[in-house]
């Protein structure tokens, strides 16, 4: 199975170590941008005037075009920014800012264009910082911060990582990031898991109730389209993940007696930041008289079938095992599904006994609004 906690180990080893001006990235700018961010954050806990907030979404904008690796220098100039206007400042302000920092005068606006500085590098941003999965969202997205399951591993990276050598030579950077951090891979989250549970379907039910059917399903078909979100925190959830995040809001919403157990990771605020992880489904429900799994993925070429639909027939005969006297299903959800994708389905039928149900995008949220029960769904999809 997948190893997602390992992966995600992984990209924290490479970005904590990833310097901006590097020998195959010539840059103005010399810094770490994760350890800028980390640094900056514990600066800000430490200031007892800063309400533990954490970096304001508009500020990262300062942290990308930083020149150097001073967070100390950074502190300063968003103290100075926040006892000016707070936190309701328009994006002319910090983009102003930021000009100054690149050197850049009014002739070079169309170079350095406010939309790339305030909006879609600080998205890119967050979302790269959050795949470490040391870094919460906070305030509906308009802060980042330490995820407080995470301390051990923000200690070792701000005491080990502050202070790193520069380097001329493509082989000795190359060397360097590709050295694994064994430290890293070892340090456990220390959780509560019962606690994080609770914590994960507390913040779906906030979801479920806080948004109508009609905007989830404008966001799951946003998901599996090319189109962008804009909705502050959802965009900044990776793709695949956000999938399985709104399809368990979704089923929560149209079925009044269903419990639906989600299984991708979440930081400390409840927000997912990872899929599932292999060896379980996506998304565990639980009826009176079945208790189905749900399979989400944004694959739509014939790899679909090769990629989903042996595990789902895995997870599916476990289950039918493990509840004898309930009906198991899975119920696959994708933005269209392959040919093959059906033709597997009803070869785990014949080979297994198992049903699996396949639906794209449409086709489920039409579905899950004329049924009333998971079970239900079932009947109207084989009779």
């Amino acid at each position: 199975p997948t190893n997602d906690e390992k992966i995600r180990k992984i990209f924290l080893n490479a970005l904590m170590k990833y310097q901006t001006n590097n020998p195959f990235r010539k840059n103005a700018n010399d810094n770490v941008p994760l350890l800028l961010l980390l640094k900056l954050i514990q600066l800000l806990k430490l200031d007892p005037n800063e309400n533990n907030a954490g970096v304001f979404r508009s500020e990262l904008s300062l942290i990308i075009c930083w020149p150097n690796n001073d967070a100390n220098k950074l502190y300063e100039t968003i103290k100075q920014l926040r006892q000016q206007y707070g936190f309701s400042y328009g994006d002319e302000v910090i983009y102003d800012i930021c000009l100054g920092l690149l050197g850049a005068d009014e002739s070079q606006k169309n170079r350095f264009k406010i939309d790339q500085i305030t909006g879609e590098a600080v998205d890119e941003f967050i979302r790269k910082m959050r795949i470490t999965g040391i870094v919460s969202l906070r305030g509906n997205g308009r802060f980042i911060d330490f995820n407080s399951f995470e301390t051990e591993t923000i200690e070792y990276v701000l005491n080990t990582y502050s202070t790193y050598n520069r380097f001329t030579s493509k082989e000795d950077y190359f060397s360097y990031m590709g050295t694994i951090d064994n430290n890293i891979l070892n340090i456990q989250s220390i959780v509560n898991i019962t606690e994080i549970d609770a914590l994960r379907i507390k913040v779906l039910k906030e979801w479920a109730s806080n948004n109508s059917k009609e905007e989830i399903n404008k966001e799951l078909h946003i998901t599996c389209s090319r189109q962008e979100s804009r909705n502050a925190v959802l965009r900044l959830i990776d793709k695949p993940t956000r999938f399985e995040f709104l399809i368990s809001i979704a089923l929560y919403q149209n079925f009044a007696n269903i419990v639906v157990r989600p299984n991708y990771h979440i930081d400390d605020e409840g927000i997912p930041t990872f899929t599932a992880s292999g060896g379980m489904a996506d998304i565990e429900c639980f009826e009176d008289k079945s208790n189905p799994l749900v399979e989400v993925t944004l694959m739509t070429s014939r790899v679909q079938s090769s990629a989903e639909m042996p595990s789902i027939t895995d997870h599916l005969q476990d289950a039918v095992n493990k509840y004898p006297n309930k009906k198991v299903f899975s119920v696959l959800v994708a933005p269209t599904i392959h040919s093959y994708t059906d033709y597997m389905a009803k070869f785990s039928k014949y080979q297994y006994n198992v049903d699996i149900l396949t639906y794209n995008i449409d086709e489920f949220v039409k579905t899950i609004g004329e049924n009333n029960t998971m079970l239900d769904m079932f009947y109207a999809y084989t009779k």
